[in-house]
């Protein structure tokens, strides 16, 4: 009988210590057990090889998301705008881009919110071509040229108008040429399709680098951004409907974690980590221009994650002047974001 009853001791205390390895392993643990692929998320962004969305790079390439306990589908666009028309459709759960898409969603009576922060700058410049020894004495220079941008209502575009508000103008006074946001905008300046530029890098600090334009507005420092915006605004998030965030709240968790983390490897990071984990193919075949324009960055993404309500407040009275944006809808700005996610995040990987 006392056999028996040690047996049973021992089989419930193994039983016992399955069940609480069962309860702490990681999503990813159980679905690789279980033999069952990670749960997907369909993102949806524009430039995807730019260090504009490096987190998500970093995430994705080292792990991160994996152990989360997600899996991407990357669905690259030329612009933030069609990036977001893709989930608009149906096509994409969650959209990696500007803040300030959530402003014309909102607008729209779109219930759209920000989840996690990337940036805390837009990340793009303006530079004027330097073809033909084109001189840029001031801003006023720039009236009846055509300016590239990704696409009409992206980051590059709201940018470009809020550049333009600075030197006393207004989009009327140029020609937005929707370029995209690859590698191909190179060839429209220096072909003469169009006369000035505004993108993320590495495109941007490649072209400054190679003498092809000369800077004409900043708004990749925190300084920089500052002066051009007048004051703080958030840059890169993802966004989702808030249906996505209450159905799929595992999965949101997952990319957040993915962020923050990634964020949080970023802090220490030295420019031979940013090598060996970045694919060669994002470097534009010049690592030292790459790195160089990380550098130049390196301050601007996120710390955390979490969204500033302040810098949305001022992202918004920014917006709102470019699109007039009086009438029956109005924005609440703090209803564009939810720190949910990323404050549970900081406190596993940041604390």
């Amino acid at each position: 009988m006392r056999v028996k009853s040690a047996h049973v001791s021992r089989r419930s205390l193994l039983l016992a210590a399955v069940a609480t390895l069962a309860a702490t392993q990681t999503p990813a643990a159980r679905a690789s057990e279980a033999g069952r692929a990670l749960p997907r998320v369909r993102l949806a962004l524009a430039a995807s090889q730019s260090l504009y969305h490096l987190p998500l790079t970093l995430a994705d390439r080292l792990g991160f998301f994996r152990q989360a306990g997600v899996q991407l589908e990357w669905l690259p666009q030329e612009s933030g705008a069609k990036a977001l028309s893709l989930a608009l459709a149906g096509q994409a759960d969650v959209v990696a881009g500007a803040y300030e898409h959530l402003f014309g969603l909102h607008l729209k009576g779109l219930n759209y919110q920000s989840f996690v922060q990337m940036s805390r700058t837009p990340q793009v410049s303006i530079g004027g071509s330097t073809r033909g020894g084109m001189a840029w004495r001031s801003g006023a220079d720039i009236r009846g040229a055509r300016l590239g941008i990704s696409a009409l209502d992206s980051s590059t575009h709201w940018t470009a108008c809020q550049w333009l508000l600075r030197q006393g103008l207004t989009g009327e006074d140029v020609v937005f040429v929707p370029v995209g946001s690859s590698q191909g905008v190179m060839e429209a300046l220096r072909s003469g399709s169009i006369d000035a530029l505004c993108n993320p890098d590495p495109v941007m600090h490649w072209l400054e680098q190679k003498n092809d334009i000369r800077l004409l507005g900043d708004a990749r420092t925190l300084q920089g951004t500052r002066q051009l915006m007048g004051g703080s605004v958030p840059g890169a998030s993802l966004l989702a409907h808030v249906d996505f965030l209450q159905q799929h709240p595992d999965r949101v968790q997952a990319l957040s974690d993915g962020v923050v983390q990634a964020l949080k490897w970023l802090q220490t990071a030295g420019l031979t980590d940013i090598l060996r984990t970045v694919p060669a193919s994002h470097w534009m075949g010049d690592r030292a221009i790459y790195l160089g324009a990380f550098e130049k960055l390196r301050e601007s993404y996120a710390v955390d994650g979490l969204v500033r309500g302040e810098d949305v407040a001022h992202a918004w009275r920014v917006n709102a002047k470019l699109i007039g944006a009086i009438g029956p809808r109005q924005v609440l700005p703090e209803r564009t974001f939810t720190n949910a996610f990323a404050q549970k995040s900081k406190g596993r990987w940041l604390s």
